[in-house]
């Protein structure tokens, strides 16, 4: 542990160094990679000096025990107890932090929900996942922008696709991917009986054009008149896009901008981060046949938490975990499920190391 904390060490140092040359500075995007790496690093290089400094301290005490001087090895020996203690801890605690990173965790991120079984009810619990996101992203002081939508017509959505932009949004978000089910008695039911409904939701970090290529002649793309709301001439123009990629089938629309160019552009951005996603899915597989992980398996079909109304309460079935804040939740707090979810994580790669 304690060379591999030098190290650490030295990176850092060597990080504060680069970001001090002109070349560097004068390179946007290097000194942005460079910036993230060195703020990554920052709290285990903290951690990691005390860490060293008790290590040093435990060296001395030990020295002392072998001298000859009875005073001083009594006072050794009373200190070596309390520091031995505070090193395992901080052992503990850097194990942790330097677990591998998701290389995705920094990156935007693209949210697709979509309304599952139970009809008008479903399309609710759809619109009510969209805003416990967009509040979600509002206590991150995240951007948000929205790509395409079809509504149900009562309040409810059959599906929405919207990005989140800001530090660390990937790396919170990753969790929500699978199916939510919601139990609750809909406004429509007369005989208070509680229904099922269900919403899936896919989160896709946001690709580059250098991560995924993208060929024209793989692309089909389609233009028509959008729906919805929007104006006169949202109804009138053919702004709204199609693409169909050739090769996987998948189809991605776009109508929320009343240029094609940027309804185009936005479709591109989602096609990019799908196929990013499946590929990611893919080699997630993979390593699930040496590996089984409770969270963050990118499978999407799998049913991961139920909002039970009557009880007040969220269970996420992937680490077992309940929690009676139904409401706070969907205003947005998730930070308590989240860091549950985190800490699972941590402890299936801790296992695995």
């Amino acid at each position: 542990m304690e060379d591999k904390i030098q190290s650490v060490i030295a990176r850092y140092e060597e990080l504060e160094h680069m970001m001090a040359d002109q070349a560097v500075i004068s390179n946007s995007d290097t000194l942005k990679d460079i910036a993230r790496e060195h703020r990554h690093l920052a709290p285990v290089v903290s951690e990691g000096r005390i860490f060293l400094s008790v290590c040093n301290q435990v060296k001395d005490d030990l020295e002392i025990l072998n001298g000859k001087d009875e005073e001083l090895k009594s006072i050794a020996q009373e200190e070596l107890k309390e520091l031995q203690e505070k090193k395992a801890e901080l052992e503990e605690s850097l194990k942790v932090m330097l677990l591998p990173k998701d290389p995705n965790e920094d990156r935007n991120t693209i949210i697709e929900i979509r309304a599952g079984t139970g009809g008008d009810e479903a399309g609710l619990f759809a619109a009510d996942l969209f805003r416990m996101y967009e509040r979600f992203a509002e206590r991150n002081k995240w951007t948000k922008e929205a790509i395409s939508a079809n509504e149900t017509g009562i309040g409810g959505l059959k599906e929405i696709t919207f990005s989140l932009k800001g530090e660390g949004c990937y790396g919170l978000m990753k969790f929500e991917s699978g199916v939510h089910r919601v139990q609750r008695v809909p406004e429509t039911e007369t005989q208070g009986r509680v229904h099922t409904s269900a919403a899936t939701v896919a989160v896709l970090p946001e690709a580059e054009e250098v991560d995924i290529e993208v060929l024209d002649q793989d692309l089909k793309i389609d233009t028509y008149r959008a729906s919805g709301a929007g104006g006169q001439h949202v109804n009138k123009t053919e702004s709204a896009i199609r693409i169909t990629h050739l090769p996987t089938g998948l189809v991605v629309t776009c109508q929320d901008e009343k240029s094609q160019h940027k309804n185009k552009s936005a479709a591109l951005k989602v096609l990019r981060s799908r196929l990013l996603a499946a590929e990611q899915e893919r080699q997630a597989q993979e390593r699930a046949v040496e590996r089984k992980s409770m969270v963050s398996t990118g499978d999407r079909s799998a049913k991961i938490r139920t909002y039970n109304f009557p009880q007040g309460r969220i269970t996420d079935h992937r680490i077992n975990y309940t929690t009676y804040r139904l409401e706070d939740n969907l205003d947005g707090d998730l930070f308590e499920m989240i860091e549950q979810l985190q800490l699972a994580e941590q402890q299936t790669l801790l296992e695995s190391a």
